[in-house]
């Protein structure tokens, strides 16, 4: 069985899902979907994706699509996934599922009643540096304390991951946060019971918040404190500090460290060193399985309701 797939959006984080789907046997990218159709074409030949369109209801229409991956504006991500579910195709939405709870409730109310695979890409689960942790969690030999997480871009301007002109303003709270609140919880193999935020002052032509701190707290007593900010003018993405009961631990996307910068080997962790091309390989293996995915949106569920909460008391 091959499983033929559609993908939307054709920028930054869609090559990263073709670059990781290459290494994927039994799965082909049939159509690409992007805002403009010369820049999309350019992507498609040379990935060679067949068939191109800046309109995700044609590539929803054709009946040899099985699967659909949305790697689109947040703003669109809810709205978007409920229209693949409703073509009866089988969804993966980048991070995050919604930018409201209204729209996260949406979707998992639509998902069990099609009985569809839809899944979130909250990749820090899929990444061998936090796989490894996971791993000692489970085997009882580590347990959380505390978590401290710094989020940091220098985002002043509109801008993606490669420095381009972007057509949607990004979110501190919505996009970046849901990381973090997601795997905390997972983590901890605990629920959030509380959770606390504070924001700067909102960006005069942007819109939003520029700096974030946040504390979360789990019903097994572990906490977490995040720092997110569009202001660093500093080494980009999120770090992650595991304080623990047995170890420290200090994860950067794939790569793990002790607490004293000792480089921790994760190769044997996964079958990649790819957190995206693990979490693809999730999405095509729950639905060749007819199971459940790691990161459903049922199973993310919880992090969006933190977030509601977190942005009343912003709103407050």
């Amino acid at each position: 069985m091959t499983i033929k797939v559609a993908l939307a959006g054709a920028g930054a984080f869609g090559v990263k899902h073709l670059d990781g789907i290459k290494n994927i046997d039994g799965v082909e990218v049939v159509s690409l979907i992007g805002r403009r159709l010369d820049q999309t074409k350019e992507v498609a030949d040379k990935y060679g994706i067949g068939h191109v369109t800046t309109d995700l209801n044609e590539a929803l229409a054709r009946p040899d699509v099985d699967a659909v991956i949305l790697c689109t504006p947040t703003q669109m991500h809810a709205e978007q996934t409920l229209a693949c579910l409703k073509a009866g195709k089988h969804v993966q939405v980048e991070i995050p599922l919604a930018d409201s709870l209204k729209g996260a409730e949406e979707v998992v109310a639509l998902q069990k009643q099609t009985g569809l695979v839809a899944m979130c890409g909250h990749t820090r689960r899929f990444n061998p540096s936090h796989q490894y942790v996971n791993n000692k969690i489970k085997a009882g030999e580590f347990n959380i304390q505390q978590m401290d997480v710094q989020t940091y871009f220098f985002r002043r301007t509109n801008t993606n991951a490669l420095g381009q002109a972007r057509s949607w303003t990004d979110h501190l709270l919505w996009h970046h946060a849901a990381h973090t609140v997601d795997l905390f919880a997972y983590q901890c193999g605990s629920p959030i019971v509380k959770a606390n935020a504070i924001q700067g002052p909102i960006h005069p032509v942007l819109g939003i918040a520029m700096d974030m701190s946040i504390q979360l707290k789990a019903a097994n007593g572990a906490i977490c404190t995040l720092s997110l900010s569009f202001n660093n003018d500093g080494p980009l993405g999120t770090f992650f500090r595991y304080i623990g009961d047995t170890a420290t631990y200090i994860a950067r996307y794939d790569d793990l460290f002790t607490g004293k910068e000792e480089k921790i080997d994760v190769s044997n962790v996964a079958v990649s060193m790819n957190g995206i091309e693990l979490q693809d390989r999730e999405f095509f293996a729950a639905i060749k399985e007819g199971r459940e995915p790691n990161s459903s949106v049922a199973s993310v569920f919880a992090c969006y309701q933190v977030l509601h909460q977190l942005e009343q008391q912003l709103n407050a």
